[in-house]
């Protein structure tokens, strides 16, 4: 059991920058996403388009907001002296139950067992906890060589390292994971076979990383199987190999080694509907005011929330982060002073944030 102060369901955009603000007034947080990389939708939807609406920055992509935003968080984000990823920021966990306590507080738990104990939820989940879209084969499900995402960094050697390694999805996703493995600088990480299974000799991808794939296929780098996969054998937890209808009718078994399946992601409201807070249009209700929900301690901000005047932007996002976390300061401490200080002059915020 993890006790803090606040968890912060959510770590894109939003959900960065209300780690941020919670450290700045003395918030101890910890962070959770479902993804297994920081930055949300930004980052899982649209890393390289550019941004153009971020006060201060002409332009950036969605990675290059993210790692802006984490680096603005570094202070609040402890790591130990070998640089390993942040104690406190929690990824590939999704929320499955929220209970309130009867002293006070929740209590949380997720799908791989993390149990926190806190006084305050900041729920910034965008549209909903992003999940992989799968094959509508429930036996893959227990297989161990299926994978939804590369790990970034890639293990050294990665699981799939001389293997034959099938990609399943015709978008920006599987395209980009086609070159990935493949142009892997370090020969003996790189699969020994690479195919690419779609549903037809079309792609739904940046003319660019069309191109290229195309380029690697002509060259035999790349097999593509054209087909719908409408079966699977799984033996001993370790899926063998896929049942592919063809356009034409007929079927074929592809056998490989993992699978890699890269069809977009999905936004889920998930267990979040079941916590008891109101909700309207599957948004959390909120007051425009404190961004505090119907449940007294659990506050919505982001594109997750909704209010009269709501405006779905990551400018009003980081708005809403702020003024939460300044009403739960206030509510978690009730009879300290509520001075409002600043980055620019004020000592306690240089010591929070280690300049001094």
């Amino acid at each position: 059991m993890i006790d803090t102060d606040a968890v912060v369901i959510g770590a894109g955009p939003v959900g960065l920058f209300q780690l941020f603000q919670l450290g700045l007034l003395g918030i101890k947080a910890e962070i959770i996403d479902v993804l297994p990389e920081a930055g949300g939708q930004c980052v899982a939807l649209y890393p390289d388009k550019p941004i153009y609406d971020i006060p201060g920055i002409a332009v950036c992509t969605g990675r290059e907001l993210a790692q802006q935003l984490l680096t603005q968080a570094q202070p609040f984000m402890p790591t130990d002296r070998f640089g390993a990823p942040a104690r406190n920021l929690h990824l590939g966990h999704l929320v499955t139950e929220l209970t309130a306590r009867s002293e006070g507080g929740f209590e949380l738990r997720t799908d791989k067992g993390l149990q926190l104990r806190c006084r305050v939820i900041f729920v910034a989940a965008g549209a909903g906890a992003f999940m992989p879209r799968g094959l509508n084969l429930p036996v893959l499900d227990t297989a161990s060589n299926v994978h939804y995402h590369l790990e970034a960094p890639l293990l050294s050697p990665p699981p799939w390292a001389d293997q034959h390694v099938v990609i399943s999805g015709g978008g920006d996703e599987a395209l980009s994971a086609v070159l990935a493995l493949a142009e892997q600088p370090d020969p003996n990480q790189r699969p020994a076979k690479l195919t690419l299974l779609h549903r037809r000799d079309q792609f739904q991808a940046d003319p660019t990383l069309d191109a290229r794939v195309r380029i690697m296929q002509t060259s035999g780098q790349v097999t593509l199987v054209v087909g719908m996969p409408t079966g699977a054998e799984v033996s001993d937890g370790h899926l063998d190999s896929l049942t592919v209808l063809g356009a034409d009718g007929q079927t074929q078994s592809l056998e490989l080694d993992h699978l890699l399946i890269r069809q977009g992601l999905s936004p889920k409201l998930g267990p979040l509907t079941q916590w008891g807070m109101a909700l309207d249009r599957k948004q959390v209700a909120v007051s425009a005011s404190s961004f505090e929900s119907s449940i007294a301690g659990i506050y919505a901000v982001g594109d997750i929330n909704t209010y009269p005047g709501k405006k779905r932007l990551l400018l009003c996002g980081f708005h809403e982060a702020t003024l939460a976390a300044h009403h739960a300061a206030a509510s978690l401490n009730p009879d300290a002073p509520q001075h409002l200080l600043y980055t620019t002059t004020s000592p306690l915020l240089h010591q929070r944030l280690g300049l001094i």
